[in-house]
């Protein structure tokens, strides 16, 4: 018990001393979740409007990926990209394995489809009368598009905030294709497993601190955002 208690207190002084190296780790992790999270917003809400607006020949299957999707297995990710951006692979003369270039598109392969499938949810459950109205006040495609985007905003939020959550959380596939190397790929996850395999409690439990705090954060505004949405529609009901 004394030695848990230790080990909690050299974590904390670490993150309260700003510790150069946990700093440098931290920043990393952020900048190669929100990249990839920004590019899985770009590609997948366009993409769950349109599928909950449009329909067309294959949409059903479409959906059923999306949500397969949703609970891809990391490490089969990570081999799948491995294969792919290894020497050997179709696209290893870009020399992107083992780099942040690599983890980013790892986390946008993990994150899109929960952008995608869950703002499709969002954009199904919005009254039909909403996009009638549009339209019969005689705004464009895009307008009516954007009222409806604007009516499910609170469900396309909730979905950003899960895919920030599967990022931030993610280790399988950043391994396998970052490679953990120090001052360039380490980031939190990885660097909590590293560092507990080597008997480095300290650090591993300072960003276990800080993961289990970004953690809190994003199911709070989670659960703000819900509770706004519910509100918002009992007073429409």
């Amino acid at each position: 018990m004394s030695f848990l208690l230790e080990s909690f207190k050299q974590a904390v002084n670490l993150i309260l001393n700003l510790d150069r190296e946990l700093l440098q780790i931290i920043f990393l992790s952020l900048k190669v979740s929100g990249t990839a999270l920004l590019l899985a917003i770009v590609i997948g809400v366009p993409l769950g409007t349109f599928v909950g607006l449009k329909r067309f020949v294959g949409r059903e299957v479409v959906i059923t990926i999306l949500n397969t999707f949703m609970g891809l297995p990391p490490v089969v990710v990570g081999l799948f990209l491995y294969l792919m951006l290894s020497r050997s692979g179709p696209l290893g003369f870009l020399t992107l394995l083992y780099t942040p270039t690599a983890m980013i598109i790892a986390q946008i392969i993990l994150a899109f489809p929960i952008v995608a499938a869950l703002t499709h949810s969002a954009v199904v459950r919005v009254p039909p009368i909403i996009k009638l109205a549009s339209k019969s006040l005689g705004a464009t495609s895009f307008q009516t598009t954007f009222t409806v985007i604007k009516e499910a905003r609170y469900g396309i939020m909730a979905a950003v905030i899960a895919a920030l959550g599967r990022v931030m959380a993610e280790v399988g596939a950043i391994l396998i294709v970052g490679g953990n190397i120090a001052g360039y790929t380490r980031v939190m996850t990885t660097t909590i497993a590293m560092e507990t395999d080597k008997g480095n409690f300290e650090l591993a439990m300072a960003l276990g601190i800080v993961l289990l705090l970004i953690s809190l954060i994003i199911n709070f505004c989670m659960f703000l955002i819900q509770k706004k949405g519910v509100r918002e529609a009992q007073q429409w009901g």
